[in-house]
Protein backbone atom coordinates (compact mmCIF):
# COMPACT_ATOMS: atom_id res chain seq x y z
CA UNK A 1 0.00 0.00 0.00
CA UNK A 2 2.82 2.34 0.93
CA UNK A 3 4.59 1.59 -2.35
CA UNK A 4 1.36 2.34 -4.25
CA UNK A 5 1.07 5.74 -2.52
CA UNK A 6 4.67 6.53 -3.39
CA UNK A 7 4.09 5.51 -7.01
CA UNK A 8 0.94 7.65 -7.18
CA UNK A 9 2.81 10.64 -5.73
CA UNK A 10 5.63 10.24 -8.25
CA UNK A 11 3.16 10.04 -11.14
CA UNK A 12 1.29 13.09 -9.84
CA UNK A 13 4.47 15.16 -9.58
CA UNK A 14 5.55 14.05 -13.05
CA UNK A 15 2.22 15.11 -14.63
CA UNK A 16 2.18 18.39 -12.67
CA UNK A 17 5.74 19.21 -13.62
CA UNK A 18 5.12 18.29 -17.27
CA UNK A 19 1.99 20.47 -17.36
CA UNK A 20 3.85 23.40 -15.81
CA UNK A 21 6.72 22.89 -18.19
CA UNK A 22 4.36 22.96 -21.16
CA UNK A 23 2.71 26.09 -19.79
CA UNK A 24 6.08 27.67 -19.17
CA UNK A 25 7.25 26.78 -22.69
CA UNK A 26 4.02 28.18 -24.10
CA UNK A 27 4.54 31.47 -22.26
CA UNK A 28 8.13 31.62 -23.50
CA UNK A 29 6.87 31.00 -27.04
CA UNK A 30 4.29 33.73 -26.76
CA UNK A 31 6.88 36.19 -25.45
CA UNK A 32 9.23 35.34 -28.31
CA UNK A 33 6.34 35.79 -30.77
CA UNK A 34 5.46 39.17 -29.25
CA UNK A 35 9.09 40.26 -29.42
CA UNK A 36 9.32 39.27 -33.09
CA UNK A 37 6.02 40.94 -33.97
CA UNK A 38 7.01 44.14 -32.16
CA UNK A 39 10.34 44.18 -33.94
CA UNK A 40 8.69 43.65 -37.33
CA UNK A 41 6.10 46.32 -36.56
CA UNK A 42 8.84 48.75 -35.56
CA UNK A 43 10.75 48.03 -38.77
CA UNK A 44 7.55 48.52 -40.80
CA UNK A 45 6.84 51.86 -39.12
CA UNK A 46 10.39 52.98 -39.79
CA UNK A 47 10.04 52.01 -43.45
CA UNK A 48 6.74 53.88 -43.77
CA UNK A 49 8.25 56.98 -42.12
CA UNK A 50 11.20 56.78 -44.50
CA UNK A 51 8.90 56.64 -47.53
CA UNK A 52 6.80 59.53 -46.21
CA UNK A 53 9.96 61.58 -45.81
CA UNK A 54 10.84 60.80 -49.42
CA UNK A 55 7.45 61.91 -50.75
CA UNK A 56 7.66 65.29 -49.05
CA UNK A 57 11.16 66.08 -50.22
CA UNK A 58 10.53 65.44 -53.91
CA UNK A 59 11.29 68.30 -56.25
CA UNK A 60 8.53 70.42 -57.65
CA UNK A 61 6.80 69.23 -60.82
CA UNK A 62 5.83 71.14 -63.95
CA UNK A 63 3.76 74.26 -63.25
CA UNK A 64 3.90 73.60 -59.50
CA UNK A 65 4.31 76.82 -57.53
CA UNK A 66 4.44 75.19 -54.11
CA UNK A 67 7.21 74.00 -51.86
CA UNK A 68 7.19 71.52 -49.01
CA UNK A 69 8.12 73.23 -45.76
CA UNK A 70 8.31 70.17 -43.48
CA UNK A 71 8.25 66.41 -43.75
CA UNK A 72 4.82 64.82 -43.93
CA UNK A 73 5.65 62.80 -40.83
CA UNK A 74 5.87 66.03 -38.90
CA UNK A 75 3.03 67.76 -40.71
CA UNK A 76 0.53 64.99 -40.05
CA UNK A 77 1.02 65.13 -36.30
CA UNK A 78 -2.06 66.59 -34.63
CA UNK A 79 -1.33 70.02 -33.28
CA UNK A 80 1.21 70.96 -35.93
CA UNK A 81 -0.95 73.62 -37.58
CA UNK A 82 2.04 75.65 -38.67
CA UNK A 83 3.23 72.81 -40.91
CA UNK A 84 0.06 73.21 -42.98
CA UNK A 85 0.62 76.91 -43.60
CA UNK A 86 0.20 76.40 -47.33
CA UNK A 87 -3.40 75.36 -46.69
CA UNK A 88 -4.64 78.84 -47.50
CA UNK A 89 -8.12 77.82 -48.67
CA UNK A 90 -11.13 78.74 -46.53
CA UNK A 91 -14.35 76.76 -47.00
CA UNK A 92 -17.45 78.94 -47.12
CA UNK A 93 -20.58 78.81 -45.01
CA UNK A 94 -22.64 76.77 -47.48
CA UNK A 95 -22.45 73.04 -48.19
CA UNK A 96 -23.54 72.35 -51.77
CA UNK A 97 -22.99 68.59 -51.88
CA UNK A 98 -22.01 65.84 -49.43
CA UNK A 99 -21.79 62.07 -49.81
CA UNK A 100 -20.51 59.55 -47.29
CA UNK A 101 -22.60 56.51 -48.40
CA UNK A 102 -24.03 56.25 -44.87
CA UNK A 103 -27.54 55.65 -46.22
CA UNK A 104 -26.40 52.72 -48.36
CA UNK A 105 -26.30 49.10 -47.24
CA UNK A 106 -22.93 47.38 -47.09
CA UNK A 107 -22.43 45.36 -50.26
CA UNK A 108 -24.81 47.48 -52.36
CA UNK A 109 -24.06 49.82 -55.26
CA UNK A 110 -24.81 53.31 -53.81
CA UNK A 111 -28.32 54.55 -54.54
CA UNK A 112 -27.33 58.05 -55.72
CA UNK A 113 -24.74 56.75 -58.19
CA UNK A 114 -24.67 54.76 -61.39
CA UNK A 115 -21.98 53.13 -63.49
CA UNK A 116 -21.16 50.64 -66.21
CA UNK A 117 -19.66 47.96 -63.95
CA UNK A 118 -19.67 46.66 -60.41
CA UNK A 119 -19.13 48.77 -57.32
CA UNK A 120 -19.76 48.10 -53.62
CA UNK A 121 -20.18 50.05 -50.40
CA UNK A 122 -17.77 48.56 -47.87
CA UNK A 123 -16.21 49.05 -44.44
CA UNK A 124 -12.45 49.48 -44.05
CA UNK A 125 -10.29 48.39 -41.13
CA UNK A 126 -8.13 51.53 -41.32
CA UNK A 127 -10.86 54.20 -41.16
CA UNK A 128 -14.47 54.61 -39.99
CA UNK A 129 -17.55 55.06 -42.16
CA UNK A 130 -18.81 53.61 -45.43
CA UNK A 131 -16.63 53.61 -48.54
CA UNK A 132 -17.44 53.10 -52.21
CA UNK A 133 -15.06 50.48 -53.61
CA UNK A 134 -14.66 51.29 -57.31
CA UNK A 135 -13.72 47.71 -58.10
CA UNK A 136 -15.07 47.30 -61.63
CA UNK A 137 -12.76 46.74 -64.59
CA UNK A 138 -12.44 49.85 -66.78
CA UNK A 139 -15.47 51.27 -64.97
CA UNK A 140 -16.99 54.72 -64.50
CA UNK A 141 -18.91 55.88 -61.43
CA UNK A 142 -21.28 58.78 -62.04
CA UNK A 143 -23.22 60.78 -59.48
CA UNK A 144 -26.71 60.83 -60.98
CA UNK A 145 -27.83 64.31 -59.89
CA UNK A 146 -26.58 67.67 -61.04
CA UNK A 147 -24.59 69.79 -58.60
CA UNK A 148 -24.88 73.56 -58.74
CA UNK A 149 -21.18 74.46 -58.61
CA UNK A 150 -20.49 78.19 -58.15
CA UNK A 151 -17.52 79.93 -59.78
CA UNK A 152 -15.51 79.51 -56.58
CA UNK A 153 -15.77 76.23 -54.69
CA UNK A 154 -13.84 73.65 -52.70
CA UNK A 155 -14.19 69.95 -53.51
CA UNK A 156 -12.65 67.52 -51.04
CA UNK A 157 -12.81 63.79 -50.43
CA UNK A 158 -11.11 60.88 -48.66
CA UNK A 159 -9.33 58.46 -50.95
CA UNK A 160 -7.68 55.06 -50.31
CA UNK A 161 -5.71 53.65 -53.26
CA UNK A 162 -5.52 49.85 -53.33
CA UNK A 163 -2.19 48.01 -53.13
CA UNK A 164 -2.04 47.53 -56.92
CA UNK A 165 -2.65 51.23 -57.62
CA UNK A 166 -0.43 52.31 -60.48
CA UNK A 167 -1.79 54.43 -63.33
CA UNK A 168 -4.24 56.06 -60.99
CA UNK A 169 -7.81 57.29 -61.13
CA UNK A 170 -9.50 60.03 -63.17
CA UNK A 171 -11.91 62.56 -61.65
CA UNK A 172 -13.90 64.67 -64.08
CA UNK A 173 -15.80 67.75 -62.92
CA UNK A 174 -17.71 68.85 -65.99
CA UNK A 175 -20.66 70.62 -67.60
CA UNK A 176 -23.22 68.17 -68.96
CA UNK A 177 -24.31 68.57 -72.56
CA UNK A 178 -27.97 69.73 -72.42
CA UNK A 179 -28.53 68.43 -75.95
CA UNK A 180 -27.21 64.98 -75.06
CA UNK A 181 -27.55 64.45 -71.30
CA UNK A 182 -26.16 61.13 -70.14
CA UNK A 183 -26.79 59.45 -66.83
CA UNK A 184 -23.80 57.20 -67.47
CA UNK A 185 -21.11 59.21 -69.21
CA UNK A 186 -18.08 57.09 -69.96
CA UNK A 187 -16.55 59.49 -72.47
CA UNK A 188 -12.85 60.25 -72.09
CA UNK A 189 -13.80 63.95 -72.08
CA UNK A 190 -17.38 64.01 -70.72
CA UNK A 191 -19.76 66.91 -71.23
CA UNK A 192 -19.16 70.06 -73.23
CA UNK A 193 -16.62 71.63 -70.86
CA UNK A 194 -14.68 70.13 -68.00
CA UNK A 195 -11.71 69.72 -65.73
CA UNK A 196 -9.97 66.36 -65.86
CA UNK A 197 -7.90 65.50 -62.78
CA UNK A 198 -5.71 62.40 -62.96
CA UNK A 199 -4.37 61.00 -59.70
CA UNK A 200 -1.55 58.58 -60.64
CA UNK A 201 0.75 56.97 -58.10
CA UNK A 202 3.54 59.46 -58.78
CA UNK A 203 1.76 62.83 -58.74
CA UNK A 204 -1.05 64.93 -60.21
CA UNK A 205 -2.25 65.93 -63.68
CA UNK A 206 -4.97 68.42 -64.64
CA UNK A 207 -6.51 69.37 -67.98
CA UNK A 208 -9.19 71.93 -68.71
CA UNK A 209 -11.01 71.12 -71.95
CA UNK A 210 -13.81 72.21 -74.27
CA UNK A 211 -14.86 71.15 -77.80
CA UNK A 212 -12.59 72.69 -80.39
CA UNK A 213 -10.51 74.43 -77.73
CA UNK A 214 -6.98 73.90 -76.55
CA UNK A 215 -6.25 71.70 -73.56
CA UNK A 216 -5.10 73.71 -70.55
CA UNK A 217 -2.77 71.39 -68.67
CA UNK A 218 -0.76 71.24 -65.47
CA UNK A 219 1.16 68.59 -63.56
CA UNK A 220 3.13 68.02 -60.38
CA UNK A 221 4.93 65.18 -58.63
CA UNK A 222 4.74 66.70 -55.14
CA UNK A 223 3.22 64.55 -52.38
CA UNK A 224 1.52 61.79 -54.41
CA UNK A 225 -1.11 59.63 -52.78
CA UNK A 226 -0.01 56.77 -50.52
CA UNK A 227 -1.43 53.32 -51.19
CA UNK A 228 -3.54 51.60 -48.54
CA UNK A 229 -3.68 54.82 -46.51
CA UNK A 230 -6.39 57.46 -46.14
CA UNK A 231 -5.50 60.46 -48.33
CA UNK A 232 -7.53 63.64 -47.86
CA UNK A 233 -7.53 65.46 -51.20
CA UNK A 234 -8.67 69.09 -51.47
CA UNK A 235 -9.35 70.89 -54.77
CA UNK A 236 -9.94 74.65 -54.73
CA UNK A 237 -11.41 76.13 -57.91
CA UNK A 238 -11.40 79.91 -58.17
CA UNK A 239 -12.92 80.82 -61.53
CA UNK A 240 -10.17 79.63 -63.93
CA UNK A 241 -7.60 78.83 -61.25
CA UNK A 242 -7.10 75.32 -59.79
CA UNK A 243 -5.20 74.48 -56.60
CA UNK A 244 -4.78 70.99 -55.15
CA UNK A 245 -3.67 70.27 -51.58
CA UNK A 246 -2.36 67.04 -50.09
CA UNK A 247 -0.19 65.95 -47.16
CA UNK A 248 0.52 69.42 -45.86
CA UNK A 249 1.37 71.10 -49.15
CA UNK A 250 -0.23 72.93 -52.02
CA UNK A 251 0.83 70.35 -54.59
CA UNK A 252 -0.44 72.11 -57.70
CA UNK A 253 -1.46 75.71 -58.53
CA UNK A 254 -2.44 76.54 -62.12
CA UNK A 255 -3.85 80.07 -62.67
CA UNK A 256 -5.53 79.34 -66.04
CA UNK A 257 -6.50 75.66 -65.86
CA UNK A 258 -10.19 76.03 -66.77
CA UNK A 259 -11.83 77.56 -69.85
CA UNK A 260 -13.64 80.78 -68.99
CA UNK A 261 -17.05 79.64 -70.28
CA UNK A 262 -17.23 76.50 -68.10
CA UNK A 263 -20.17 75.98 -65.73
CA UNK A 264 -19.67 72.75 -63.78
CA UNK A 265 -22.67 70.62 -62.78
CA UNK A 266 -21.59 66.93 -62.81
CA UNK A 267 -18.89 64.62 -61.43
CA UNK A 268 -17.63 61.20 -62.52
CA UNK A 269 -14.76 58.93 -61.45
CA UNK A 270 -13.26 57.01 -64.36
CA UNK A 271 -11.06 53.92 -64.09
CA UNK A 272 -10.71 53.22 -67.81
CA UNK A 273 -7.37 51.50 -68.52
CA UNK A 274 -6.15 52.40 -65.04
CA UNK A 275 -5.82 48.94 -63.41
CA UNK A 276 -6.69 50.59 -60.08
CA UNK A 277 -9.57 49.97 -57.70
CA UNK A 278 -9.56 52.64 -54.97
CA UNK A 279 -12.07 53.57 -52.26
CA UNK A 280 -13.75 56.98 -51.79
CA UNK A 281 -15.95 58.64 -49.16
CA UNK A 282 -16.72 61.98 -47.50
CA UNK A 283 -17.08 63.84 -50.79
CA UNK A 284 -17.92 67.45 -49.98
CA UNK A 285 -18.42 70.59 -52.06
CA UNK A 286 -18.60 73.95 -50.29
CA UNK A 287 -18.55 77.54 -51.33
CA UNK A 288 -15.12 79.13 -50.94
CA UNK A 289 -13.50 82.12 -49.27
CA UNK A 290 -16.34 83.80 -47.35
CA UNK A 291 -15.94 87.42 -46.30
CA UNK A 292 -15.07 86.45 -42.74
CA UNK A 293 -14.25 90.00 -41.67
CA UNK A 294 -17.57 91.44 -42.86
CA UNK A 295 -19.66 88.58 -41.52
CA UNK A 296 -18.11 88.68 -38.06
CA UNK A 297 -17.91 92.44 -37.64
CA UNK A 298 -21.12 93.44 -39.42
CA UNK A 299 -23.42 90.43 -39.14
CA UNK A 300 -21.90 89.25 -35.87
CA UNK A 301 -21.67 85.57 -36.83
CA UNK A 302 -19.49 83.27 -38.93
CA UNK A 303 -20.38 79.64 -39.67
CA UNK A 304 -17.29 77.58 -40.50
CA UNK A 305 -17.06 74.23 -42.24
CA UNK A 306 -13.30 74.61 -42.41
CA UNK A 307 -12.51 73.48 -38.86
CA UNK A 308 -11.65 69.79 -39.21
CA UNK A 309 -11.84 67.04 -36.60
CA UNK A 310 -11.56 63.27 -36.86
CA UNK A 311 -14.84 61.45 -36.26
CA UNK A 312 -15.67 61.48 -32.55
CA UNK A 313 -12.48 63.41 -31.68
CA UNK A 314 -11.88 66.94 -30.37
CA UNK A 315 -8.37 67.64 -31.72
CA UNK A 316 -8.29 70.36 -34.39
CA UNK A 317 -6.75 68.87 -37.53
CA UNK A 318 -3.97 70.74 -39.37
CA UNK A 319 -6.16 71.20 -42.48
CA UNK A 320 -8.00 73.84 -40.42
CA UNK A 321 -5.07 76.26 -40.68
CA UNK A 322 -6.57 78.67 -43.23
CA UNK A 323 -9.93 79.01 -41.48
CA UNK A 324 -8.42 79.48 -38.01
CA UNK A 325 -5.92 82.00 -39.33
CA UNK A 326 -8.70 84.04 -40.93
CA UNK A 327 -10.50 84.39 -37.59
CA UNK A 328 -7.17 85.29 -35.94
CA UNK A 329 -6.55 88.00 -38.55
CA UNK A 330 -9.90 89.63 -37.78
CA UNK A 331 -9.17 89.56 -34.05
CA UNK A 332 -5.66 90.95 -34.49
CA UNK A 333 -6.95 93.81 -36.65
CA UNK A 334 -9.77 94.58 -34.21
CA UNK A 335 -8.30 94.30 -30.67
CA UNK A 336 -11.55 95.38 -28.99
CA UNK A 337 -13.57 92.52 -30.49
CA UNK A 338 -14.42 89.51 -28.32
CA UNK A 339 -15.94 86.27 -29.61
CA UNK A 340 -17.64 83.09 -28.50
CA UNK A 341 -16.70 79.81 -30.21
CA UNK A 342 -19.61 77.33 -30.33
CA UNK A 343 -19.32 73.71 -31.44
CA UNK A 344 -22.20 71.78 -33.05
CA UNK A 345 -22.69 68.12 -34.00
CA UNK A 346 -25.24 66.12 -35.99
CA UNK A 347 -27.77 63.83 -34.29
CA UNK A 348 -25.82 60.57 -34.65
CA UNK A 349 -24.85 59.01 -31.33
CA UNK A 350 -25.66 59.75 -27.72
CA UNK A 351 -27.03 63.23 -26.90
CA UNK A 352 -24.86 63.73 -23.82
CA UNK A 353 -21.71 62.54 -25.56
CA UNK A 354 -22.40 64.86 -28.50
CA UNK A 355 -22.86 67.80 -26.13
CA UNK A 356 -19.60 67.05 -24.37
CA UNK A 357 -17.78 66.57 -27.69
CA UNK A 358 -19.02 69.91 -29.04
CA UNK A 359 -17.82 71.72 -25.91
CA UNK A 360 -14.39 70.12 -26.08
CA UNK A 361 -14.06 70.97 -29.76
CA UNK A 362 -14.89 74.62 -29.12
CA UNK A 363 -12.35 74.72 -26.27
CA UNK A 364 -9.64 73.31 -28.55
CA UNK A 365 -10.39 75.89 -31.26
CA UNK A 366 -9.85 78.55 -28.59
CA UNK A 367 -6.60 76.91 -27.56
CA UNK A 368 -5.33 76.97 -31.16
CA UNK A 369 -6.16 80.63 -31.51
CA UNK A 370 -4.11 81.22 -28.36
CA UNK A 371 -1.16 78.92 -29.02
CA UNK A 372 -0.73 79.28 -32.78
CA UNK A 373 -1.89 82.85 -33.41
CA UNK A 374 -1.18 84.51 -30.03
CA UNK A 375 -4.74 85.68 -29.41
CA UNK A 376 -5.45 86.75 -25.82
CA UNK A 377 -7.57 83.99 -24.28
CA UNK A 378 -9.62 86.52 -22.27
CA UNK A 379 -11.17 87.65 -25.57
CA UNK A 380 -12.59 84.19 -26.32
CA UNK A 381 -15.45 82.35 -24.67
CA UNK A 382 -16.49 78.82 -25.66
CA UNK A 383 -19.61 76.69 -25.59
CA UNK A 384 -21.06 73.62 -27.23
CA UNK A 385 -24.62 72.89 -28.29
CA UNK A 386 -24.19 69.27 -29.38
CA UNK A 387 -27.11 68.33 -31.61
CA UNK A 388 -29.58 70.74 -29.97
CA UNK A 389 -29.30 73.59 -32.51
CA UNK A 390 -29.45 72.10 -36.03
CA UNK A 391 -29.69 74.34 -39.08
CA UNK A 392 -31.12 71.47 -41.18
CA UNK A 393 -32.99 68.29 -40.34
CA UNK A 394 -30.75 65.26 -39.86
CA UNK A 395 -32.52 63.17 -42.49
CA UNK A 396 -29.70 63.00 -45.05
CA UNK A 397 -25.89 62.86 -45.11
CA UNK A 398 -25.78 66.35 -46.64
CA UNK A 399 -27.94 67.86 -43.91
CA UNK A 400 -25.94 66.13 -41.19
CA UNK A 401 -22.80 67.65 -42.71
CA UNK A 402 -24.44 71.09 -42.49
CA UNK A 403 -25.07 70.58 -38.79
CA UNK A 404 -21.46 69.58 -38.03
CA UNK A 405 -20.02 73.06 -37.77
CA UNK A 406 -18.20 75.62 -35.65
CA UNK A 407 -19.71 79.06 -35.14
CA UNK A 408 -17.92 82.27 -34.16
CA UNK A 409 -20.20 84.81 -32.49
CA UNK A 410 -19.21 88.43 -31.88
CA UNK A 411 -19.86 89.40 -28.25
Amino acid sequence: MKNNRILFLVLFLFVFANTNAQGWLKKIGEKVKDKVENKVEKKTDQAIDKELDKTTTKKKGTNDNSKVEKSSVESTEKGKLESYSQYDFIPGDKIIFFEDFSQDAIGDFPAQWTGNSTGEVKKLNIAPGNWLHMNGKDAVYCYTKKIDFPENFIFEFDFVPDKDYSRGTILNIYEDDPKRPQEINDDAWPGIHGLKIVIPEDGWETTGYKPGGENLSGSSNTNPVITEKVNHIIIWVQKRRVRIYHLGAKVLDIPTNIHSTTKFNKIVFNGWDRNSHPYITNLKVTTASPDTRSKLLTEGKVISYGIYFDSGKDIVNPESYGSVREIANVLNENPAVRIKVIGHTDSDGDDALNLDLSKRRAANVKQYLISEFKIDGSRIETDGKGESAPIADNSSPENKAKNRRVEFIKL
